[in-house]
């Protein structure tokens, strides 16, 4: 072998060898899981990537001690694909925490390490019912944000509640809001384990359509911060319409709406899956009755009805479909929404209880 052809293959095998060593990236290889209580299990994750052009997996990951547990993909992981790995540490001592877990993925000797930090306390409140929505170390009461039967002019507001599970002063942030919401943060800079309030403005003259309006925005713990899919928030508005033409006697000629029922039962009933059901949709008034918008909050509901315009006494069909799997992890509670010109129920929303 000449000197000129070990050289280049000496530096192919660098190349390659540094290639699988980048085959993982962490966005973050220390997570600082905040307080806890005693003997009060507390999780870190950690979100990483594939970053190889081939499907990996994960070989093994070790722990320090036996007080800490991995939860990781047990499976091929595709080239480019995001996934979680999550470390669990027993809080069995008092005081403040470091735990490590070297991650060892295949095809490559050197392992990655996480870092999950935090503090065990004896005298420690738990925030889960006041705050059971984590975002980061960011804790919240909400999240969905809802602002139902709102009129044209409204200015209705909602406060969302935040806490700072962390030891570092945060400046929590909704990103992407829609030019109808104006958000108000109490205070502006969220010290160390602290509570705080974000407050939300909606102008309903800033709405176009009646009936539903949905948008998603999302919750950063910093200015700055990219957005993902675990860190959204939905954001639904019922704009109601103008039902002022009917008043005095022409609320007497008015259109009458009529539902077999006004919320049903799907999924797992009485120990069977039952993914149909219909409804009847009439109109028991002296005038026609007009269904404008029929919409739903949540995906994994199909809806068809026969007819959107029935005349007096007139009645039609409406057909429920559902994915179970796909309602069950939804956010916002599963509704059909009717917006009619019925002065006394311009706005109806049919519940979809889930089992």
């Amino acid at each position: 072998m000449t000197h000129k052809t070990f050289v280049t293959t000496f530096l192919l095998l660098a190349c390659s060898l540094a290639g699988w060593a980048q085959r993982v990236s962490v966005e973050n290889d220390t997570v600082d899981a905040g307080r806890t209580g005693y003997r009060v299990p507390v999780t870190a994750t950690f979100e990483l990537k594939n970053s190889s052009s081939r499907h990996i997996n994960i070989k093994d990951v070790e722990l320090g001690c036996g007080c800490t547990q991995a939860d990781y993909p047990r499976r091929n992981i595709a080239a480019g694909e995001t996934f979680t790995v999550s470390l669990t540490y027993d809080a069995r001592m008092l005081g403040h925490f470091v735990k490590q877990a070297a991650v060892y993925v295949s095809h490559s000797k050197e392992p990655l390490w996480l870092t999950m930090k935090g503090e065990v306390m004896r005298e420690w409140v738990d925030y889960a019912k006041t705050y059971p929505h984590h975002f980061g170390q960011l804790l919240t009461n909400a999240n969905a944000i809802e602002f139902d039967d709102v009129n044209k002019g409204d200015r209705p507001q909602m406060d969302i509640r935040l806490y700072n599970n962390s030891e570092k002063p945060m400046s929590p942030r909704l990103l992407h809001l829609p030019p109808y919401l104006k958000a108000e943060y109490a205070p502006e800079l969220l010290p160390a384990w602290a509570a705080g309030t974000v407050r939300l403005t909606l102008d309903s003259e800033q709405l176009h359509d009646f009936g539903l309006t949905q948008s998603t925005v999302y919750m950063a713990q910093q200015l700055g911060e990219r957005v993902s899919p675990e860190t959204e928030i939905p954001v639904s508005v019922v704009l109601l319409p103008d039902m002022s033409s009917y008043v005095g006697s022409n609320h007497d000629q008015a259109p009458k709406l009529y539902l077999s029922a006004d919320s049903v039962e799907l999924g797992m009933v009485n120990g069977k899956l039952q993914k149909k059901t219909t409804i009847t949709v009439g109109n028991m008034g002296k005038s026609v009755l007009n269904i404008s918008s029929l919409q739903l909050f949540t995906r994994g509901v199909t809806v068809t009805l026969d007819k959107r315009q029935l005349n007096p006494m007139e009645t039609t069909t409406m057909k429920l479909t559902i994915d179970r799997d796909v309602l069950l992890s939804a956010r916002l509670k599963p509704r059909v929404l009717m917006i009619t010109n019925d002065p006394k129920r311009p706005k109806v929303a049919i519940k979809i209880n889930v089992n």
